[in-house]
């Protein structure tokens, strides 16, 4: 009697998986039951690691214990209660990394005020929308954005009070604003008297680009946040004794989420760098001991590119945490710089269908079994190529896809479990957007990811594109829509069609900017000038290229658009717009 053997080639460990879902959904619904939020999630940390050093900001040198971090943001709290904040309030945050930024939305937390987390690249139109579209009452500024500031806050409503948090110059200012550090120091210390909040009440807004222009604020409530820390800190085995190195900017989730989580919640020390250096990035490490580094794929990309130095091999990092790490480059950069795991994830601040590759499968940005799918309900499904529109059988339901086939990423909305519920954004439209029927069976409903995967036969999952009407470059989402609304109003409302393209050795997609200039007559002068002023660097088009029309008539297939790489015919002009699109 013969047995048959069935070899794998690759063998992947679903029980730690599974036991890493099941950790930390008991865990949330834990804290729901004991009606914890994260801020005192956090006080149980300072009370088990006191004096440990918990963030270190890099720019200064300066070190805060996780009773300093408290003390401060103690602080924070009393001066806003006694500045008449209240619970449910909403205060800008707009400022570059430093501890203080930690400290400030965590302080608002304590007394159930809502940071909203404003992107300090942005300037004019985009950032007076994501401080209107909060509501927010107040915003507190660095000073090293006080002219961004200066152009906007007129526009802001005179109800909104203004704080300025560093070096202070009253004459440039906004007139009435306030310097914070002054009032911080005359205010106590002692805890404030927190409100009655639950796990699922909201912390704080993060912004995401927005497919119909301008960015949408999507809501982060205590228990999403302990979540997307939770799962990377279990899942890729992290301690409290780690020292992570935090180089993204800290109004994205990676940052302040996946990053900072790891402070507040699991006791670890996190180096915060107020922007990435590819030059100092190992020294940095060295200095500071690190043993976990943060990365997007550019990272990565943009560390291989420097000369080789003696430093990239003589520090103690044993795992690079992130998203974006291309295949081509993954086994190089493990080598070359002797980092012995990438902790590659896919998730979004607001999706329920976040991935961990676990066990270092090369060029995965995750897993799901296939042989227990029902223990974390998301799928690949089908879409229409031209049109990203899904793809139903007969009964209505969304055809899943098979192995080896693309498909647009989705997730099963159970909104009483921690772990498939879905709270969007604040516009309720942007939300219902996001939020697909009948996808998995009739009458359910599903959250849409907007981005291709391809699932192999083990399932491990691979990121393949972004669909709708955005592209990621230089680790941010851009809006196709709000550039080509900002260019035509910079072009006297020229037609413009905004797209991205792969560039040769470059992550994610470049920005290209079709116009309809039959005369020839932009001034490419001027309108670079004004492109630097109304548009973040990510979001500048790298490419622009000019046509005796744009035909704009119905929806524009982007996708069709950005295949074509390639400009022929005599009657059109192709400029870069910066001699490198890195």
């Amino acid at each position: 009697m013969g047995f048959w053997v069935l070899k794998c080639e690759w063998s992947h460990d679903v029980k730690h998986d599974s036991s890493v879902l099941l950790r930390v959904k008991l865990n949330v619904k834990k804290h729901l039951r004991e009606r914890n939020t994260l801020p005192k999630l956090f006080a149980k940390s300072v009370k088990k690691y006191g004096d440990k050093t918990a963030l270190i900001f890099e720019g200064t040198g300066e070190k805060w214990s996780f009773k300093e971090l408290d003390e401060y943001s103690n602080r924070v709290a009393n001066l806003l209660l006694q500045r008449g904040f209240k619970e449910g309030d909403v205060i800008a945050l707009f400022m570059e990394n430093r501890s203080q930024y930690v400290g400030l939305w965590l302080g608002m937390a304590k007394i159930g005020v809502e940071a909203a987390l404003i992107n300090f690249n942005l300037r004019l139109e985009a950032l007076v929308h994501c401080v209107n579209i909060s509501n927010a009452k107040a915003v507190v500024f660095g000073s090293e954005l006080t002219d961004a500031m200066c152009e906007v806050h007129s526009s802001m409503g005179k109800t909104v009070k203004l704080f300025c948090s560093g070096e202070w110059d009253p004459k440039r200012v906004p007139e009435g604003t306030e310097h914070l550090e002054p009032l911080l120091e005359a205010t106590s210390t002692n805890q404030p008297s927190q409100p009655d909040r639950s796990f699922t009440d909201r912390l704080f807004y993060i912004y995401t680009s927005g497919t119909t222009g301008m960015p949408k604020a999507a809501i982060v409530v205590h228990s999403r946040y302990y979540r997307m820390a939770a799962l990377v800190y279990y899942g890729f085995r992290m301690t409290s004794e780690d020292v992570l190195y935090d180089c993204l900017p800290l109004y994205h989730s990676a940052g302040n989420i996946v990053g900072v989580g790891q402070c507040l919640i699991h006791g670890m020390t996190v180096v915060i760098r107020k922007k990435f250096s590819a030059s100092k990035f190992w020294d940095d490490c060295i200095k500071y001991n690190c043993t976990i580094v943060q990365y997007i794929g550019e990272i990565c990309r943009y560390l291989l590119n420097q000369p080789k130095k003696d430093a990239e091999r003589q520090h103690k990092v044993r795992m690079a945490l992130g998203n974006g790490l291309r295949q081509s480059i993954w086994e190089e950069f493990t080598t070359r710089f002797n980092v012995p795991q990438i902790a590659e994830f896919y998730g979004a601040t607001e999706c329920n269908c976040s991935l961990g590759n676990f066990d270092n499968k090369t060029g995965a940005c995750g897993f799901n079994s296939r042989i227990l799918p029902f223990f974390y309900p998301i799928r690949l499904v089908k879409v229409d190529e031209e049109t990203m529109d899904l793809i139903r059988g007969p009964d209505g339901v969304c055809i899943p896809c098979g192995p080896g086939e693309p498909g647009q990423l989705v997730g099963r909305i159970i909104q009483n479990d921690p772990l498939r519920r879905f709270d969007g954004y604040v516009n309720q439209s942007a939300t219902n957007k996001k939020v697909a029927s009948d996808v998995f069976k009739k009458g359910d409903s599903a959250y849409l990811s907007g981005d291709v995967l391809v699932m192999d036969d083990y399932g491990y999952m691979y990121f393949k594109d972004r669909t709708g009407d955005t592209f990621r470059w230089k680790g941010e989402n851009v809006s196709t829509t709000e550039v080509e609304g900002t260019l035509s109003r910079m072009l006297d409302m020229k037609d413009v069609v905004v797209y991205g393209v792969e560039v040769p050795g470059a992550e994610g997609k470049a920005g290209m900017a079709a116009i309809a200039d039959p005369e020839h007559s932009t001034d490419l002068v001027k309108f670079s000038r004004d492109l630097e002023k109304a548009l973040p660097p990510y979001a500048r088009p790298v490419f622009l290229r000019f046509l005796p029309e744009v035909n704009k008539t119905g929806e524009i297939l982007q996708h069709f658009i950005a295949a074509i790489t390639k400009v022929e015919g005599p009657q059109e002009r192709i400029l870069p717009v910066y001699s490198s699109p890195c």
